[in-house]
């Protein structure tokens, strides 16, 4: 059975997609590493990459262009100054060259050495292969990108997912009901389970440190896009709105940061509108960072990025003003335990399973993580994720463009006002009636996901991407 930590679903990153820019991004570091390990880098004499399927047919809206470069260049996406993205990439446009992960000097045009193939590899949508070429001779290397920022070297299309095996946790759960039945045999909730199989492989003062890490970028990703004016890049000349909605709400305390931010909210007056108003904004204003290179957490990827932190933002400044990094702590734990059974059970990538596989999968974990922190059993958080999934099955994923701003960045707003609605009715809900398992939907989103048309699985060539013309923007 495979084992998937919280930090593997909640990735630090740069935006604006988690299998489309931060997966190639990873995918060229690890290249690099096969290269070394095979004493193979000091004697490369040039590189190319074949980009394929999903990657090559929404890879320019999506940066994927940008993020191998980045990777070549041996940045990191966790630590780079996002500011010099665009200087470090110009650089590369107009010398020709670029610096093969920071050591050697290798000759390099972006038109003709990335190649964008519209042909789909047979493993997975999200394919690439690099080449070095070393004394004549070609070497080439493939990689699918499967979501979230998950790379693998091959991936079956069976419902049997081909993932590499990082730890053995000592309370493996595959499924919704592994986890009921650890619950019950150790008479914890569902943080504490998830607690455990953490502290197997990192000591809990690691995990806190991490967590905390994971919410300040978090926290610091919502506040930027509720503090930057201005159109996103690509195009389609989209107005930053989480700007104009914060401005809107916010009243007149001053502050100075974002812990500052956090309390100057809790103190204002807050009506059910104004409820659907924040909610809305904290989420905006994450996916909008994203759209525009920013830095973000996957949760579980780019594209649906701004769904869990409104929705724990809305618990601890609406719902909860005593809310501490405790609460903080749960809310992830759950989370990345919900996302990790729909990963294992179906898939978190759209180019696999349309947008139901990312801001559905992302509604699904904030709406069990908030059932536990408002009192609910194991079994309550559980239909609270199923219920949130219920309502997003067959979501198709057709961004206009190829670019993650129109219908994605509204998606995530959407889809955390259905988490915390889902979360209320899970808290209402007697799970003995209930007549959908959280294992059941989780089929049902994966059958979905393989009859869904390929032209809704973020190709750009179905729904709205056709619909609306990006010269009329």
């Amino acid at each position: 059975m495979e084992c998937i930590s919280v930090f593997d679903m909640l990735k630090i990153g740069v935006g604006p997609s988690s299998s489309h820019t931060l997966g190639p991004w990873r995918a060229a570091e690890r290249w690099i590493k096969e290269l070394k390990d095979t004493d193979s880098f000091n004697t490369v004499e040039s590189i190319t990459v074949d980009l394929y399927g999903s990657l090559s047919l929404t890879g320019k809206g999506h940066a994927t262009d940008y993020a191998v470069m980045l990777g070549l260049l041996g940045c990191d996406p966790e630590t780079i100054p996002t500011e010099k993205i665009n200087s470090y990439i110009n650089e590369i446009k107009t010398t020709y060259t670029l610096s093969f992960n920071g050591e050697k000097i290798l000759a390099f045009n972006p038109e003709t050495d990335i190649t964008f193939n519209k042909t789909f590899l047979p493993f997975h949508s999200n394919g690439m292969t690099f080449t070095a070429s070393i004394n004549g001779n070609k070497l080439k290397s493939t990689f699918y990108s499967i979501g979230g920022g998950f790379v693998v070297k091959e991936e079956r299309t069976n419902h049997k997912k081909n993932f590499e095996i990082k730890c053995s946790f000592p309370y493996p759960i595959e499924k919704g009901t592994d986890l009921l039945q650890f619950c019950s045999t150790l008479n914890k909730s569902i943080s504490e389970v998830v607690l455990e199989n953490e502290k197997s492989i990192r000591n809990e003062a690691q995990i806190d440190t991490e967590l905390k890490r994971i919410w300040n970028t978090m926290l610091e990703c919502m506040y930027d896009g509720c503090h930057t004016e201005g159109q996103l890049p690509g195009g389609l000349n989209v107005r930053r709105r989480a700007y104009d909605m914060h401005q809107s709400l916010k009243g007149e305390t001053p502050y100075s940061n974002p812990v500052e931010w956090i309390y100057t909210i809790r103190s204002t007056e807050v009506k059910f509108r104004q409820i659907l108003k924040w909610v809305s904004c904290f989420a905006l204003g994450v996916n909008e960072v994203n759209a525009s290179l920013g830095r973000v957490v996957t949760a579980p990827t780019n594209g649906s990025a701004g769904v869990i932190p409104a929705v724990l933002m809305y618990y601890l400044v609406i719902e909860n003003h005593d809310g501490n990094f405790d609460d903080i702590k749960r809310f992830l734990l759950v989370a990345g335990e919900i996302g990790s059974i729909f990963k294992k059970g179906a898939t978190i990538s759209a180019a696999m399973g349309g947008c139901q596989a990312e801001i559905g999968v992302s509604s699904a974990m904030a709406a069990g993580a908030l059932c536990e922190l408002l009192g609910g059993t194991p079994e309550q958080v559980l239909v609270a994720a199923e219920i949130a999934m219920e309502h997003h099955l067959g979501l198709t994923c057709d961004p206009i463009g190829g670019l993650v701003q129109i219908p994605c960045i509204e998606r995530n707003a959407m889809g955390a006002i259905k988490a915390i609605n889902a979360s209320e009715l899970a808290l209402d809900t007697d799970p003995s009636n209930v007549k959908v398992p959280l294992d059941k939907v989780v089929d049902t989103m994966w059958e979905t996901a393989k009859d869904m048309n390929t032209k809704y699985k973020e190709t750009s060539e179905g729904g709205l991407a056709v619909r609306v013309n990006m010269a009329d923007c």
